[in-house]
């Protein structure tokens, strides 16, 4: 099985309601998709420089339910 390289992690496309993992302050976190964004938005008080080339994703945490924005290169399918 050919192991993943970084330029393949960051091109991974998550679609709404993937369960995906991330690394967390002391672990990791679970959460799912619940959007990708494209272009310059507001989430959670932070302006997130997102584009169609560089697309960023908003996850909704499973533990506090609270909404956080991560790039595709940090983010893993659970």
């Amino acid at each position: 099985m050919p192991k993943k390289t970084k330029s393949s992690a960051r091109s991974e496309k998550f679609s709404r309601g993937d369960e995906v993992t991330w690394k967390s302050h002391g672990g990791t976190a679970e959460g799912t998709v619940v959007r990708k964004l494209t272009r310059r938005t507001e989430v959670a008080g932070r302006t997130v420089d997102a584009s169609p080339d560089e697309p960023q994703y908003e996850v909704r945490s499973a533990k506090s339910g609270e909404t956080a924005v991560h790039k595709p290169s940090a983010l893993r399918r659970k």
